[in-house]
């Protein structure tokens, strides 16, 4: 036994939406059914290409069926397109509102994931606006954990993990 909540999957797969959609409905389904068995939650995350289009992975979450079968929001990943076509590397074309894209996510949110990529002298994201973040997350009514990820080069890892919580603690005290 894992001893865990959730296990977040990867449905990045492939830029066919069609293609996309049939195969991440059928391994959801599959995986959500055998992790009903074990009480465990199926977390789909936002990160990249088609998972990252918000009501794409909506749809097929709503598709599976399944009240463990979820979504892991992301804060930053809204990469839809990279240059040629590559899975990693700079984005050509990112999803058009990621406070839009977390709204859309949260009611089927079973964990949030709050990343960071740099911050300006007030200790702030300087891409991302956290306490409007959090307002969404709470306005969702969602209760649960937030993990803390960190993708800058600026600081170290543990700096930046440092500083992410520390933003989400001070945001949190500006949320409604």
């Amino acid at each position: 036994e894992l001893g865990c909540h959730s296990i977040r999957v990867n449905t990045f797969g492939t830029n066919d939406p069609e293609i996309w959609k049939s195969t991440v409905v059928d391994g959801l389904k599959k995986l959500s059914e055998y992790a009903a068995t074990k009480n465990i939650n199926v977390l789909c995350e936002n990160h990249g290409w088609l998972s990252s289009d918000a009501p794409k992975l909506m749809q097929a979450i709503a598709d599976v069926g399944m009240d463990n079968c979820g979504t892991l929001p992301d804060f930053g990943n809204w990469c839809i397109k990279r240059k040629e076509g590559a899975k990693w590397g700079e984005c050509e074309e990112t999803y058009p509102d990621k406070y839009e894209g977390i709204e859309r996510l949260m009611p089927a949110a079973k964990a949030v994931s709050a990343k960071s990529y740099d911050f300006d002298d007030k200790g702030n994201e300087t891409s991302i606006d956290y306490t409007r973040m959090l307002q969404i997350v709470k306005d969702a009514g969602y209760s649960g954990f937030i993990g803390v990820e960190y993708e800058g080069n600026r600081l170290s890892e543990e700096e930046g993990l440092l500083a992410t919580k520390n933003l989400l603690i001070s945001a949190a005290q500006k949320v409604n």
